[in-house]
């Protein structure tokens, strides 16, 4: 039995991570704000003694013996995060200080939940990890790009100065079941607007393409790039490198809803990324074969049943 910590254990992704490892029989220290997690996604664990639940902001630092941390607190989610951009970027860069120096006291190997959008609108298509970003560094977006760019260098300064044992990992958009319905991704935004029978609204032309992930696939990446060979530190892309425009992706959720929504267009915000799509050949090599299993319309099932009950 392992000691945990998973920092936004309470998210999205975070629920998914609290549950798979407590089932795997590890002892889980979940913390979280609730800024964008909520309870509800966890609520279910808490009968369980090796979940523990922590109301804990990252920015303050915070003290337990774990052997491993998995740090995702942050917005992730534009509407969320430019709500409070200083937030962001303090959450991104002081809770990356915060939890490496825990790491560091108790010698717990830490993996950064790191994102796609350190490529910003990619000039190389699709992105590998070597390839550096084209970032907009004073953009709307920033806070979020640059936040997470800048946790990835203090995790390899603090392995290289102090011989932290860290992983980076470099998550592409990914879908499922504990998505906040009002995070303003494109995912939650077209199956509400279609399960309530709203225009689905497309910006820009709708030609821009994502590479769609199931949760349940990030989480076993994420999983098996803890347990990867020391030597392996990162960044590695977790992503589906099946690609879809966002015209694609409304038509499947109107087809899966069997909705009678109709798609208008909007203009298209400011820094959002033309292409995103994920070479994953890194991770196959090194995450023992690690792919995605579940596929976009066989996800959409799962995420529609799921907010059908949110409605």
């Amino acid at each position: 039995m392992k000691k945990i910590l998973i920092t936004g254990g309470a998210g999205f992704v975070g629920s998914h991570l609290c549950e798979r490892l407590l089932n795997e029989g590890n002892d889980i220290i979940c913390l979280d704000n609730y800024f964008t997690g909520s309870k509800q996604n966890v609520v279910h664990l808490l009968d369980n003694p090796y979940f523990e639940l922590v109301r804990h902001d990252i920015t303050h630092p915070y003290f337990a013996e774990v052997d491993e941390i998995y740090n995702l607190a942050c917005p992730a989610s534009p509407v969320h995060y430019q709500y409070n951009p200083i937030k962001t970027i303090k959450t991104s860069v002081l809770g990356a200080v915060n939890m490496l120096g825990l790491a560091k006291r108790v010698n717990a190997k830490i993996l950064q939940a790191s994102t796609s959008e350190v490529y910003g609108d990619p000039k190389v298509h699709p992105q590998k990890e070597d390839y550096w970003g084209n970032v907009n560094p004073i953009g709307i977006r920033s806070c979020y790009d640059e936040g997470k760019r800048c946790a990835e260098t203090l995790f390899m300064d603090y392995h290289i100065q102090n011989e932290v044992a860290i992983k980076i990992i470099r998550i592409f958009n990914t879908y499922g079941p504990n998505m906040n319905p009002s995070d303003g991704r494109v995912v939650s935004n077209f199956i509400m607007q279609a399960l309530r029978g709203e225009d689905i609204t497309i910006f820009g032309d709708g030609l821009q393409t994502r590479s769609f992930q199931y949760v349940d696939d990030l989480v076993e990446g994420m999983i098996r790039m803890m347990n990867s060979e020391p030597e392996f530190l990162g960044p590695v892309n977790l992503g589906n490198p099946n690609e879809f425009t966002m015209l694609e992706l409304a038509e499947t959720v109107i087809k899966l809803t069997g909705s009678s929504s109709k798609l208008i267009f909007m203009p298209l915000p400011k820094d959002d990324p033309k292409q995103r799509q994920p070479d994953i050949s890194l991770a196959k090599d090194k995450l023992n074969g690690w792919q995605p299993n579940i596929q976009l319309e066989t996800g959409l099932i799962k995420t529609i049943d799921y907010f059908k009950t949110k409605l």
